[in-house]
């Protein structure tokens, strides 16, 4: 029986590493695939990981009708025994809803990965849908580990050297320098202390010589 695998890690816990190597486990059985993603730090049409591996994709818009692009496909003849759904969190609810009706409809396996919150440790539409009907959700076992060494349960996003808890949700980062853009965005992993404190490995590293502030706020 076919089934929604729900694989859920922060940054840097593997999971579009792992998403490749689903890919290239099913593919060398004689399964054929499609691979799908949102936002990509790699770009449009790409899935890449933090470890170098890429391989092409289709991009996944606001728009994008997952039940829809399935069927036709099918109609047309192509053959599709599984799909690859790397950054899921940025898929809309009824996104997700499309994938599980290929899983129990189609009998089509979905293998989807993306992190659960936020840099405002909010969870994300796409990854709250997955958490309720995933029949198996994975806990990625690599641990991304915050600066002080603690595990990692946090995405912080870092502009121009300040953390910050509010704007836009989708904010690409961690990408070449674009000099046409005014502010440089990337993202640090945090243990939950120090997303509070909003004390990334930069800014600890400076105040380094003072006292830790006393946890009374």
């Amino acid at each position: 029986m076919a089934e929604l695998h729900f694989f859920t890690g922060t940054m840097d816990s593997g999971k579009s590493t792992l998403a490749l190597q689903t890919n290239h486990n099913h593919a060398a059985r004689g399964r054929v695939g499609r691979i799908f993603t949102a936002n990509d730090r790699g770009g449009n049409a790409v899935l890449s990981s933090r470890l170098g591996l890429s391989h092409d994709a289709l991009d996944v818009a606001s728009d994008f009708d997952f039940w829809k692009y399935v069927v036709d496909s099918l109609t047309k003849g192509d053959r599709i025994d599984y799909l690859i759904c790397d950054e899921a969190q940025f898929y809309s609810a009824d996104q997700i809803d499309q994938l599980a009706k290929l899983v129990d409809e189609l009998q089509i396996d979905v293998f989807a990965f993306g992190i659960l919150t936020d840099f405002r440790s909010y969870m994300f539409p796409g990854s709250a849908r997955l958490v309720e009907l995933a029949d198996r959700m994975h806990v990625l076992q690599v641990e991304a580990l915050c600066w002080c060494g603690k595990r990692a349960t946090h995405n912080a996003r870092v502009e121009n050297g300040t953390m910050v808890t509010d704007g836009e949700v989708v904010v690409p980062g961690d990408v070449a320098d674009n000099p046409q853009v005014a502010t440089k965005v990337t993202y640090e992993v945090l243990c939950r202390q120090h997303h509070r404190r909003h004390l990334t490995a930069a800014r600890a590293k400076a105040v380094s010589l003072q006292p830790e502030p006393l946890p009374f706020d």
